[in-house]
């Protein structure tokens, strides 16, 4: 095998509760609109023929605890709390029944977003990378296994800025129940261990500052905390 150039930037290692060892975050794949109410707030139509996705990039993302500076480019950056799912076993062209047996486990997420770029870039009919992939745009808490946690099912997902509740849900108020989403997910890709996938915000997004400290929750799951800075 030929020498490296250089060195590429680690993906992060995420924590598994009760575990030595850490879920190694590879691809993440994010689906929109699957809250009804969010899809509501940013004047958006529920498309229930089939769930829609967009793409993150593992080195972008961070683990929870994270300090990181307020984004360039953006006015606009807003919080969108989300449930992770981990996979843990290869998955395609699986039955709803057969891809929650492959599910890893589950871990609170932030999709951070510049919506300002975001929104100027759907209005032009242009992918949203600008918006959503940034560097520090995903926040990942530890992962409990599937086996330690009941849901998903009608835990309360929330998230407050400031100790200030923004988000404030339920995840049955799923548009696509997460079996759904990694069945047709899998008709598409071949999933494998390392994958996640964020299944959607639901409605209360909203800006938030540099200064601003973000926390989110899921019951039963590790909570996800993020602080913005001033910093470059």
């Amino acid at each position: 095998m030929a020498e490296t150039l250089f060195e590429l930037p680690e993906t992060p290692v995420i924590a598994v509760t009760g575990e030595q060892e850490g879920y190694p975050a590879g691809r993440i794949f994010c689906v929109g609109r699957n809250y009804a109410a969010h899809a509501a707030e940013m004047g958006n139509e529920i498309d229930r023929e089939a769930p829609f996705y967009f793409t993150k990039s593992a080195a972008n993302a961070v683990l929870s605890g994270a300090e990181v500076p307020y984004p360039p480019g953006t006015a606009d950056f807003h919080h969108e709390m989300e449930l992770a799912v981990a996979i843990g076993a290869p998955l395609f062209q699986a039955a709803p029944e057969a891809a929650m047996a492959a599910v890893y486990g589950y871990a609170c997420a932030l999709d951070m977003t510049r919506r300002d770029l975001q929104q100027r870039e759907r209005k032009k009919q242009r992918p949203w990378d600008l918006g959503k992939d940034l560097e520090a745009g995903t926040v990942l808490a530890p992962v409990t296994r599937s086996a330690d946690w009941d849901g998903p099912g009608a835990q309360r997902i929330w998230l407050e800025v400031n100790g200030e509740i923004r988000q404030d849900a339920q995840l049955s108020e799923m548009v696509w129940p997460v079996a759904e989403l990694l069945s047709h997910l899998s008709g598409f890709y071949h999933l494998r261990p390392g994958d996640l996938v964020l299944t959607g915000t639901p409605a209360g997004v909203g800006p938030v500052a540099a200064g601003d400290s973000i926390r989110g929750g899921i019951d039963g799951l590790e909570p996800v905390q993020l602080t913005l800075t001033a910093g470059e």
